[in-house]
């Protein structure tokens, strides 16, 4: 008997010391809580409201924070913090886009590869008579007094590396030049604020798709107005399409079809 208190007794102490023992599994009650989301009033309220359905009123709520962070972090938004910002408003209209782009039918349909740009909602795609062949992407165009050039254009100089001659030597990775040295092209920088010396900006990994969608004479389509310029050019309703855009470049090298002596608008 005393042999079976003494084990008793061993065991009821492993058990006690097992209990204390760290055991490096967390436990639920250990799992911080997610910080509240605490967001204040963005100047884009109205339009996120609307996009997630909720009441749209122009004020944040705790749960319209929530939502707004939710969008946020399933489109790769930084940070998520549930503010109604520009760039979680431009990535809206991206999203809101991605199922027809062209619902509109801003941008003429025709048999060949278009490149469209959306000057107003600074977004672009590619567009092979009616199907989207390059999904749409945030785009920065020209700022005020530097606006891109709306109008029908075609792809006519294509360079991989190139570095501005007017612009402090800027990089101007996969550019592709529609307009008197005006181009698509990448940029490291913010691509949601401010706006470029006319070319059309895009993330590096966007425009080294662009880059490997489009081939030089290619058609190119923009319209619309940048928001914030004040130079109001003429509605895209007042501009008549042309039958085709530009045809081939012809042989030689004349004015406008080039690139001009200094390309590189950046």
């Amino acid at each position: 008997m005393a042999r079976s208190r003494g084990t008793a007794s061993a065991v009821a102490l492993g058990l006690l010391l097992g209990a204390l023992a760290p055991t490096g599994i967390a436990t639920a009650d250990a799992v911080p809580a997610p910080e509240a989301c605490a967001a204040g009033t963005g100047p884009y309220q109205r339009e996120l409201e609307e996009h997630l359905k909720l009441t749209v009123d122009g004020r944040q709520t705790p749960a319209d924070c929530e939502a707004v962070r939710t969008f946020q972090s399933r489109n790769g938004v930084r940070p998520a913090d549930g503010y109604a910002g520009l760039t979680t408003y431009r990535t809206m209209l991206v999203v809101e886009a991605r199922a027809d782009p062209n619902a509109a039918g801003k941008c003429p349909v025709r048999t060949y590869r278009i490149a469209c740009v959306d000057l107003t909602r600074q977004l672009m795609w590619v567009q092979s008579g009616s199907r989207v062949v390059y999904a749409p992407v945030p785009v920065r165009s020209g700022r005020d007094g530097y606006e891109t050039r709306t109008g029908w254009y075609t792809v006519y100089w294509r360079v991989l590396d190139h570095y501005s001659d007017l612009y402090d030597n800027a990089p101007m990775p996969y550019s592709q030049f529609f307009s008197d040295g005006q181009a698509f092209h990448g940029t490291p920088g913010d691509l949601f604020s401010g706006g470029s010396h006319g070319c059309v900006n895009l993330r590096l990994d966007d425009a080294r798709r662009l880059w490997n969608t489009l081939v030089q004479d290619d058609a190119v389509y923009v319209w619309g107005v940048k928001p914030g310029t004040e130079r109001r050019l003429r509605p895209v309703d007042a501009v008549r399409p042309a039958a085709v855009p530009p045809g081939p470049r012809p042989e030689g090298h004349p004015e406008g079809r080039t690139p001009p002596p200094k390309p590189g608008a950046r």
